[in-house]
């Protein structure tokens, strides 16, 4: 059997969510709807209907069972025995040995006062409806829930939108439809109107209902100037209207009739009238290639002309590596000049290319590669004033070892005046 916290994510805990906490703390009540709509609709419906009965009688609420087995004499006895049963397990039906008689729970009674505020309630907007007595008999009592106002808030917007969508359409069949239902609506509307302004004139509630009162104020108001819209959007659209020749008829009537006819009755009046299905003569072949030569051909020619221009970059700025690397060149270029100034004319290149590490080695034995190099005679840089200096390489058939941390071998190759030959 699965536990709460298999629901979560590892690591979390349940109690720590004040959305589970406030759920477990009225789950004693929670649980009497459970027992109420556990199993199939015909079990559900003769649950919900013994219990109904037995919550009924208000001035002798207590029930023994030869008056249980009359009242509901047109059960099966099987079946009143199961629903009694499964009724007293789940704690909505109590059993008082010492008197021999039925009475239902705390749980039960408050679960058939909400039950019985939902099934009364007719018309074209249940939904509204009860959920403005919810927020009316909270404020009565004087405990105004939150929640139940974020309801009637979202019923309000959710009608908006429907009744702007009608108006959108254009349509003056879905424009009546909308403003029949917001007369049929009109009534709890105008019902939560005095419950809200009961609730912005009361000092004691807290910001968070004061601020929920108000954006369920602004709600009503915007439907209330939908009113106004539909009449105007109506009477639009009675101007547009066609009237057939003398016969009193318009083109409103007939889309109606049409509307109301089955899709048999209409197949049956079109029955031989459309047997020459109708050529579109304004549909010329020629026409119809010139739109599909532009479709197919010239649109993306025109997609592959339009090629712009790149727009100008900055140029990046050089990081640390790329400044580390120009130190150790111009380094490299000072020891080769020192090299050539102090008349030395063979050296070994341990000499110039061994640093303090085997990085700073590499790149600078890389270097040596570009001496003589005669592509960079027109650069500026300080690798191309090193490819000029005058030394060239020789030898580098063996190998030495260096005494040096990280540099095991070294080629014994020597920087040799440039010109001379060994």
């Amino acid at each position: 059997m699965e536990s709460l916290s298999d629901f979560f994510q590892p690591g979390l805990a349940p109690d720590a969510l004040p959305a589970v906490n406030r759920l477990s703390a009225a789950w004693p009540y929670l649980a009497v709807f459970v027992t109420l709509f556990r199993g199939g609709d015909e079990e559900v419906l003769m649950r919900l209907l013994v219990l109904r009965e037995l919550g009924g009688r208000a001035m002798q609420p207590q029930w023994t069972p030869q008056e249980i087995a009359q009242r509901f004499s047109y059960l099966n006895d099987t079946k009143l025995a199961t629903i009694l049963g499964r009724l007293r397990e789940g704690g909505l039906l109590v059993y008082d040995s010492d008197r021999g008689v039925y009475q239902l729970s705390e749980g039960a009674r408050i679960a058939l006062a909400a039950l019985a505020t939902m099934i009364d309630f007719a018309g074209d907007d249940v939904e509204l409806g009860y959920l403005t007595s919810q927020v009316a008999a909270g404020q009565s009592v004087g405990q105004v829930s939150d929640e139940a106002l974020r309801h009637l808030l979202a019923r309000l917007n959710e009608l908006y939108g429907e009744f702007e969508d009608a108006l959108e359409s254009q349509s003056e069949f879905r424009i009546r439809a909308a403003q029949h239902r917001l007369e049929a609506v009109w009534r709890w509307v105008e019902k939560s109107t005095e419950v809200v302004r009961g609730l912005t004139a009361d000092d004691t509630l807290s910001l968070v209902v004061l601020n929920q009162a108000q954006a369920i104020a602004l709600a009503q108001s915007r439907m209330l100037a939908l009113a106004g819209t539909f009449e105007r959007r109506l009477a639009q659209l009675a101007a547009q209207r066609v009237h057939l020749g003398n016969s009193g008829l318009t083109s409103t009537d007939i889309a109606d009739w049409l509307r109301h006819q089955g899709a048999g009755q209409l197949a049956r009046q079109l029955a031989g009238i459309l047997a020459i299905s109708p050529e579109p003569a304004f549909l010329a072949a020629p026409e119809m290639a010139d739109v599909a030569e532009f479709e197919l051909l010239a649109r993306e020619r025109a997609k592959a002309g339009s090629m712009t221009l790149p727009g100008g970059e900055a140029a990046p700025v050089a990081d640390a590596p790329e400044m580390e690397r120009l130190m150790e060149a111009e380094a490299m270029y000072d020891l080769l000049l020192q090299l050539g100034m102090s008349g030395a004319r063979d050296a070994h290149i341990g000499e110039a290319v061994l640093a303090d590490s085997y990085n700073e080695t590499a790149y600078r034995l890389s270097l040596l590669s570009l001496l003589g190099d005669p592509e960079t005679s027109n650069d500026q840089s300080v690798v191309a004033a090193l490819a000029k200096l005058p030394f060239a390489l020789a030898g580098g058939e063996g190998i030495i070892r260096p005494d040096h941390p990280e540099v095991a071998e070294l080629s014994d190759a020597r920087l040799v005046a440039a010109g001379k030959t060994e």
